[in-house]
């Protein structure tokens, strides 16, 4: 309780503040070159927080209305669903990774990844397929075990495997002589209820920070389809690519943006489809057991669906309205200086600084300049980070731009969170020494700067 009242307090400090200086902020367009604009880092939605809690604020412009049904909204998704029959949030399973949403994204931020043999309290699950394409062009799911490990069952079901967790280590070398170690995570999987097929296609996939959404969702689909660039034709050695996925309302091909490989296309497709897969809720919009035709399914014992529209949408809004930080230090000389390395390496050619949004459903989010270093576009990551399992569009090598807004409070949201598609890194710097494929030259050049030039851009990065 004690949270919930300070959260609110500060919410209502920080409104007056935006509103009393929205005057200023709207005379000018902001300027990426001027760093002190870049603190609003979600226009005028941005929050100034640091803490713990620094992800899990409402848009802090929001109307009385609107923050009352994002606290709603809130309540949703940090609540647990237990297996029907229920009087409320029935209808678990029978197979899942987890029983909420917040026990995937920690304190709205990442999860983290299991170290030890048998931790299942963790925001990472395994992607599977086999060679081919569902009837929409997406991955081929897995006979007996469909497209997502479950590793959690109801009472008196089976779950589908056990994953057990190792890794590797490697030193990388930079030309002045220092190195830094770095990790590589092997999963593998045990104890099915049945063999698996040959042939399986495996990726494993980190719950991602869901701060921020709403405003990449209020990008225009022109604006991303603008820095698409297949063939290279610039020449700059990186050629962005749209993922082109089903969309379940439109009922057609339509732009991926969420996901590590933007394989859904809207909050709303987000939210049902995690619902469904993660936790084994049947919806409108996913209406058959994630585990439909296998044998260690039984059918869902709700009524109807296990979640109704109002709830999906509700934690579609929860998502949408969740406030980015304030960007940080903007006026040191190490950001400056860390800027001006992260646009020389050309870092920004996939992570593009800055967009206008348009106009978008939650009035709030349209026409914010904000600043949250991504193109939202599929990339080819190299050898290194490749899954080597195609997801619609992208291939085995590919994966969508992470934005890096409020990146340096990963670790403090969660301490225990990684980086990267698979939590691999450790800290942001391994992150960055994992980069191949359009970014091996940028990784290359990182490598060649002096540590002082290393620890400036670092001090960039983690003051987003």
């Amino acid at each position: 309780m004690y949270q919930q009242i300070s959260r609110w307090k500060l919410f209502s400090i920080l409104l007056v503040g935006i509103i009393l200086g929205l005057t200023s902020c709207k005379k000018d367009e902001p300027n990426i070159e001027d760093n002190s604009n870049e603190i609003l880092a979600g226009g005028a939605t941005t929050v100034f927080s640091s803490g713990a809690d620094a992800y899990s604020f409402p848009l802090a412009n929001f109307s009385p209305e609107g923050a009352r049904i994002h606290s709603t909204a809130d309540r949703l998704f940090s609540q647990q669903y237990i297996s029907a029959p229920a009087d409320k949030y029935g209808g678990l399973g029978p197979l899942f990774n987890q029983n909420s949403c917040l026990s995937c994204h920690v304190r709205d931020g990442r999860g983290t990844i299991p170290t030890t043999y048998g931790d299942n309290t963790t925001g990472l699950l395994m992607r599977l397929s086999i060679a081919g394409e569902n009837l929409h062009g997406g991955p081929n799911p897995v006979p007996g075990f469909g497209g997502q490990l479950q590793t959690k069952a109801i009472f008196g079901v089976e779950p589908e495997a056990q994953l057990d967790y190792a890794e590797v280590q490697e030193i990388v070398k930079y030309l002045d002589g220092n190195s830094v170690l770095i990790t590589k995570p092997i999963y593998t999987i045990s104890n099915s209820y049945i063999p698996l097929p040959s042939g399986v296609m495996t990726s494993m996939r980190q719950a991602p920070p869901v701060f921020g959404l709403g405003l990449l969702e209020a990008i225009s689909q022109s604006a991303i389809l603008a820095r698409e660039d297949i063939d290279d034709l610039d020449g700059d050695g990186i050629s962005g690519k749209a993922n082109w996925v089903w969309g379940v309302v439109e009922n057609k091909k339509v732009l991926g943006r969420f996901g590590w490989k933007a394989g859904n296309p809207s909050t709303l497709q987000q939210s049902a489809d995690a619902a469904n897969n993660d936790m084994g809720l049947t919806s409108s919009f996913f209406p058959k057991e994630s585990c439909d035709g296998q044998s260690n399914c039984v059918k869902g014992l709700q009524i109807e669906h296990d979640i109704q529209d109002s709830i999906v949408n509700l934690l579609s809004f929860y998502v949408q309205t969740l406030a980015v930080p304030a960007a940080r230090n903007t006026s040191q000389s190490d950001y400056k200086s860390g800027k001006a390395i992260f646009l020389k390496l050309n870092c920004s050619g996939c992570h593009t600084p800055s967009y206008v949004t348009s106009n978008h459903v939650v009035k709030e989010l349209s026409q914010q300049k904000i600043f949250p270093y991504t193109d939202l576009l599929l990339h080819d990551m190299g050898d290194g980070l490749a899954d080597n399992r195609p997801d619609n569009l992208a291939n085995g090598k590919e994966w969508r731009t992470a934005p890096l807004w409020g990146l340096g409070l990963t670790q403090i949201v969660n301490p225990k969170a990684r980086f990267l598609h698979d939590g691999r890194a450790k800290t942001i710097e391994e992150a960055i020494l994992w980069h191949g494929g359009e970014a091996e030259n940028a990784v290359m050049k990182f490598k060649e700067l002096t540590k002082k030039e290393r620890e400036q851009l670092l001090y960039f990065l983690k003051s987003l």
